[in-house]
């Protein structure tokens, strides 16, 4: 890594860090400093330290001391009651990092010191917008942010990276590595979909919904038409569009995990999503639209769904990797059918993480996870018909059987 990419790895650090303090405290409504400060104080130590390499521990000194200085004079002028008190430090703290990015440019770091002015500059002009965002969100958002921060950033770090158990492929970091994706995934969606809210439609509605989770979404559409048949058209759409997502989930996930798959996997992973887009586009067009009230997600980043995903993850990784020894590949199409009955991100990340290891090659890696895809939409169909009706499995299962059909033959046929 050369000194440039070390130098924004660890700002990069510093800002998501202060970002992350600071949405608490803008949050909690801490009138001495909020979203900006905190992201602003956390690159001014990043900053100084970086520069104490040149000058001396000095500098940090100095910069210790001038943040002290603010904090213990807005904290004064707050207890005295001074109504003319500023709210924060943001303007203090942001001529001390300034200082500081100045001081970057003569030392030499001029591409950092630039990326780092222009940060700044943002975090200053975006005070209306960060702080709507922050009031935006609910107890339950915040309270599912900071569970996420508890699984990512102090479970992950504290499990042991190395391999237990048979056929080499338990590594408890790697496992709760990949819980972290996926409730992150969840999660980017959840707090989105939370902020739009009822302003969402059904095509967002529906696009988030299969972010966060396809299956959810369908339960709760299928109901609001059992209740209500005038929700047909929308609930239809809604779930459709949301099982089209998966796809995209599908090849994120494969993005983050097994990146040299992506190849084999796109292409006929696009053609079955291309259909179900068309298909969705014309439920759009052909079928009314009713009235249906937005989805009650629940939190993602709950630790205990969590820990459940975990352990179906390393038991389905578990299991392919003892198919696919002991009975060969139409085994593990088997496995992958029934395992995405229910769940295809546990089958798609232990697939990913098998060719990772060179024990699946491309073509049948991204046969199985498609055979897991599918078995999701048969699953989902049947959902759909339980819980809304006749008319709704009618629907849903006339867009499903399209897309399964197309994705048997890409199975069976594509090169």
């Amino acid at each position: 890594m050369d000194v440039d990419a070390e130098i924004f790895r660890a700002l990069g650090i510093a800002l998501t860090l202060g970002l992350l303090v600071g949405l608490q405290r803008e949050w909690d409504k801490h009138p001495l400093a909020g979203i900006r400060t905190f992201t602003l104080i956390t690159l001014l130590g990043a900053v100084s330290t970086l520069l104490a390499r040149e000058f001396g521990g000095w500098v940090v000194a100095a910069a210790v001391i001038s943040l002290a200085g603010l904090l213990i004079t807005g904290n004064w002028m707050h207890e005295n009651g001074d109504e003319d008190a500023p709210a924060g430090q943001t303007t203090e703290t942001a001529a001390l990092v300034m200082f500081f990015v100045g001081a970057m440019l003569v030392a030499g770091y001029t591409l950092p010191a630039v990326v780092l002015g222009g940060t700044t500059a943002i975090l200053l002009h975006l005070k209306e917008r960060m702080e709507a965002f922050v009031g935006a969100l609910s107890v339950t958002d915040v309270r599912a942010i900071f569970q996420f921060v508890l699984i990512a950033l102090v479970i992950l770090p504290l499990l042991p990276n190395q391999t237990f158990g048979p056929y080499a492929v338990l590594n408890p970091f790697k496992i709760w590595l990949m819980v972290v994706l996926i409730v992150g995934i969840s999660l980017c969606a959840y707090v989105a979909y939370r902020i739009v809210g009822v302003r969402a439609g059904s095509i967002l509605g529906g696009i988030l919904g299969g972010m966060i989770s396809s299956t959810a979404t369908t339960v709760s559409y299928a109901r609001q038409t059992a209740e209500d048949p005038k929700a047909l058209g929308t609930a239809s759409l809604v779930i459709v569009i949301a099982s089209t997502v998966v796809l995209i989930r599908v090849a994120i996930e494969i993005a983050a995990v097994a990146r040299g798959l992506l190849g084999s996997l796109v292409p006929p992973f696009a053609i079955v999503f291309v259909l179900m887009a068309a298909i969705s586009i014309g439920l759009y067009y052909r079928l009314q639209q009713g009235n249906t009230h937005a989805v009650e997600h629940s939190n993602p980043s709950q630790l205990k769904p969590a820990i459940v995903f975990g352990g179906l993850y390393a038991l389905v990784l578990l299991l392919v990797a003892f198919v696919k020894d002991h009975f060969g590949d139409s085994a593990l199409y088997a496995a992958a059918f029934i395992s995405g009955l229910t769940d295809v991100d546990a089958l798609t990340l232990s697939v990913a993480e098998l060719h990772n290891q060179g024990r699946v090659s491309d073509s049948i890696a991204w046969r199985a996870i498609m055979i897991a895809t599918l078995s999701n939409l048969l699953f989902k169909a049947g959902v759909a018909g339980v819980l809304g009706g006749r008319r709704l499995f009618g629907v849903v299962a006339t867009a499903f059987g399209s897309a399964i059909a197309a994705g048997i033959l890409l199975v069976l046929f594509w090169q």
